[in-house]
C-alpha cells in the first residue's frame, strides 16, 4: 500500500469548509516527524471555531512537532489573530505544514505571508471531497480554487482527494470519488497527488487491488490516515464511527 505523498518541505493545505484539510495536515505532520528531526506545524486557521489543527497539540507535540497556533486555540472563539511566532516557520530548515481556514476568507490570512510563502520551494495542496456539498461537481471545486488562489496570492501546485463520509466511508466511498478527483485535477491543470484512505480500509482496499492486479491505478498515490479530527458531538466514537 502506497503511503506518504513526495512533498516538498514546506506544504500548505487548503481547502473548503469540511474537506478534511485539517485532519490531512495533522496526519502530514505527524508522517513526517517520523523521519525527519524537525517538523513544524502552523495552525492558521483563524475562521473555524471547532476544526483547528491545534486543538492536537499534545498528540503533536508528543511526536515531535512543533505547534503554532492562534491566540485563541483550544477555545471556540472565532478572532483574526495571527501569533508573531508563525515568522518562525520561515526561518527554520526543518519540514512545515501550514493548515489554512477554508475557502476564500481563510485563504485571506495566507495571503499575508504569501510573499514568505513564494521565497520557498513550496508545495500548495488544494483538498478536495465529492461528498461536500458547495463543491459536489469538478467544476464548482475548480472555481473554488480560485478564490482560494487571489486570496491568498498564491497558486496551487496539487490536488489531494480527500473524499469520505466519515465513519460511513467504504471502500466503494473512495473508488466512486476518484473520476470527481480526476476531473477536477484536469480542469485546474493540476496533479492529483494523493487520495486518501482511512486507516480501516487501508487493508482491505489494498487486498482487492492485489486481487485485480493492479487494475486500479489511481491506488498508487492511495494515502492511509488515520481520523483524528471529530467534532464535539463525535467524542467518544472510534475512528470508523463506532462507539468506544
Amino acid at each position: 500500500m502506497p503511503g506518504m505523498p513526495d512533498l516538498k518541505r514546506f506544504v500548505v493545505v487548503t481547502g473548503h469548509y469540511g474537506c478534511g484539510k485539517t485532519n490531512l495536515s495533522v496526519n502530514l505532520a505527524l508522517d513526517l516527524a517520523r523521519t525527519t528531526s524537525e517538523v513544524t506545524l502552523v495552525d492558521l486557521d483563524i475562521v473555524n471555531p471547532y476544526f483547528r489543527s491545534s486543538d492536537y497539540t499534545k498528540l503533536l507535540t508528543d511526536a515531535g512537532v512543533r505547534v503554532i497556533s492562534p491566540t485563541f486555540a483550544g477555545t471556540t472563539l472565532d478572532a483574526p489573530m495571527l501569533p508573531a511566532a508563525i515568522g518562525a516557520a520561515f526561518e527554520t530548515a526543518g519540514a512545515v505544514v501550514l493548515d489554512v481556514g477554508g475557502d476564500d476568507a481563510g485563504a485571506t490570512a495566507l495571503g499575508r505571508y504569501s510573499k514568505d510563502v513564494s521565497a520557498i520551494d513550496y508545495d500548495l495542496l488544494y483538498v478536495v471531497n465529492a461528498y461536500r456539498g458547495l463543491t459536489a461537481t469538478p467544476a464548482e471545486a475548480a472555481a473554488l480554487l480560485a478564490e482560494i488562489e487571489a486570496a491568498s496570492h498564491l497558486k496551487a501546485t496539487g490536488v489531494i482527494n480527500n473524499s469520505h463520509l466519515r465513519g460511513e466511508s467504504t471502500i466503494t466511498t473512495i473508488t466512486d470519488s476518484i473520476p470527481f478527483a480526476e476531473q477536477t485535477a484536469e480542469l485546474l491543470g493540476l496533479p492529483l497527488v494523493a487520495t486518501t484512505v482511512p486507516d480501516w480500509l487501508a487493508h482491505e482496499l489494498a487486498a482487492g487491488v492485489a486481487e485485480k492486479q493492479g487494475s486500479a491505478a489511481w491506488v498508487k498515490n492511495a494515502y492511509p490516515v488515520t481520523v483524528y479530527v471529530r467534532a464535539p458531538w463525535e467524542e467518544g466514537l472510534g475512528a470508523n464511527g463506532e462507539v468506544n
